[in-house]
Order: C-alpha cells, then sequence, then structure tokens
C-alpha cells in the first residue's frame, strides 16, 4: 500500500490508519487516490475511530475504549487515535479536495 494500490471504483481501508504517524498515512492516502482517479466517481473509504472532542456526548465506556486504543497504537505502533481535525488535515495533505465523516 505505500508502493501501489491497483485501479479500483472503492478502497476500503478497515482499522489502518490508526496503525501509521501521519506522515505514513498521507502516503496511503495518496496511493489511494491515485487508484481511485482513474475510475469516475472513485471512493476511499476508512472504517476508524473518530475521537470525539465533546466528550459530554459519549457514555463512559466509549471514552475509555477510545483513550484504551490511542494508549495502544502510540505504545505498540507509530499510529494514534484521531480526531475530527485530524483526520481533514490528512485527506486535505493527500490531495482530497472533500471527505465527509
Amino acid at each position: 500500500m505505500f508502493e501501489k494500490i491497483p485501479p479500483a471504483s472503492a478502497i476500503f481501508l478497515k482499522w489502518i490508519l490508526h496503525d501509521w504517524s501521519d506522515e505514513e498515512s498521507v502516503k496511503i492516502l495518496k496511493k489511494g487516490r491515485e487508484a481511485i482517479l482513474s475510475q469516475k466517481g472513485g471512493k476511499v473509504i476508512i472504517l476508524d475511530i473518530n475521537v470525539s472532542a465533546d466528550n459530554k456526548k459519549m457514555d463512559k465506556k466509549s471514552i475509555e475504549t477510545q483513550l484504551m486504543w490511542d494508549m495502544l497504537m502510540m505504545v505498540h505502533l507509530n499510529g494514534k487515535e484521531r480526531s475530527e481535525a485530524e483526520w481533514e488535515k490528512l485527506f486535505l495533505t493527500a490531495g482530497f479536495s472533500h471527505y465527509i465523516i
């Protein structure tokens, strides 16, 4: 995925980007973007945690789960769980013009 992703109308990344640093995630997203550019209407679909900045809207178990995953990613890998602002930065840096969360 760092070298090439074959052309496709959709790329599905389930629990992938939280394993990687911002720089590595941008590389993966750029390769995904290249793969879908050859297909009209192509999409990169990401299933990952979106850390909420507003903990008042979340139950205690959800907050604990997010924090546990964030610590796990930082300790064992170079990754982290990201907030919506951090996801936006990755998408825009990778060259995407828009996104939906």
